[in-house]
């Protein structure tokens, strides 16, 4: 069985958040929800990471220089307010449905080969749900090298973030390569990958209706249901290259 966790983010000894987590990966976790959060922009804005182990869960104690720091104690300082009005923290919803950056500028294309491709990959390359089978996988493709980040987490979101903390580390840019999950496509995780920067999300599930509105906003593509050769596309079809057949049959361009 997997193990779940609670697992609390704290910036400069204060409590963020908590989430439960698969506890491995936590410096990426660590690197990855920062960036998603809006708490940085860049990995060079953190100082210093400790996994603090305790009887209860794991403390991920993140500290950052002293500009973002002091935007983050600004930004708790704006959330509090009164309570018990019925509507618990307009800022709460307001991030819920955030703007997010656009991916239009990149040059990310794959082929119809490249979905499949990916998505047989990650598939294969998911050690802890050969397992289980009671994890979420997410995966960095980039064109002619293959998967080159793959995380787990029993979240789709924390596998996610995750995977975002380890793109980031290595150095990597996210418009050079598309990111790959098992699970639906939920507008949280479209925010994630076009944070990242990566112009295109391809799952085995389907994309909910706001997930596809928020990535034609945003000018990602969104590719669902893939099974085999056999796959949708939701958004953003012209980074795809199809056999002509299929444009053909699609009307597509």
């Amino acid at each position: 069985m997997p193990e779940e966790v609670p697992v609390a983010i704290s910036y400069s000894g204060t409590s963020h958040a908590v989430m439960m987590a698969t506890p491995g990966d936590l410096e990426d976790f660590a690197v990855g929800f920062s960036l998603t959060e809006g708490i940085i922009g860049r990995i060079g804005e953190i100082t210093s990471i400790d996994v603090v182990e305790t009887d209860l869960g794991i403390d991920v104690q993140i500290f950052l220089d002293d500009d973002v720091s002091k935007a983050l104690r600004a930004r708790r300082r704006s959330m509090i307010g009164p309570v018990g009005c019925g509507l618990c923290g307009i800022e709460s919803i307001e991030q819920a449905v955030r703007q997010v950056p656009d991916v239009f500028a990149s040059n990310l294309a794959l082929t119809g080969d490249d979905l499949s491709y990916a998505v047989s990959l990650l598939n294969c390359a998911q050690p802890l749900h050969r397992e289980t089978r009671a994890v979420h996988g997410a995966a960095f493709y980039v064109p002619g090298e293959g998967l080159v980040a793959i995380r787990e987490d029993v979240g789709r979101h924390n596998a996610l973030d995750k995977l975002c903390g380890a793109v980031m580390r290595t150095g990597r840019s996210g418009t050079r390569g598309a990111v790959v999950v098992t699970s639906r496509i939920s507008v949280e995780m479209v925010q994630k990958t076009a944070i990242l920067g990566s112009p295109m999300l391809i799952a085995i599930s389907a994309p909910t209706a706001l997930a596809i509105r928020t990535a034609e906003e945003a000018g990602m593509t969104l590719v669902g249901l893939v099974r085999g050769d056999d796959y949708e596309v939701f958004t953003g079809q012209d980074r795809i290259a199809f056999a002509p057949a299929m444009e053909q049959l699609f009307h597509f361009g």
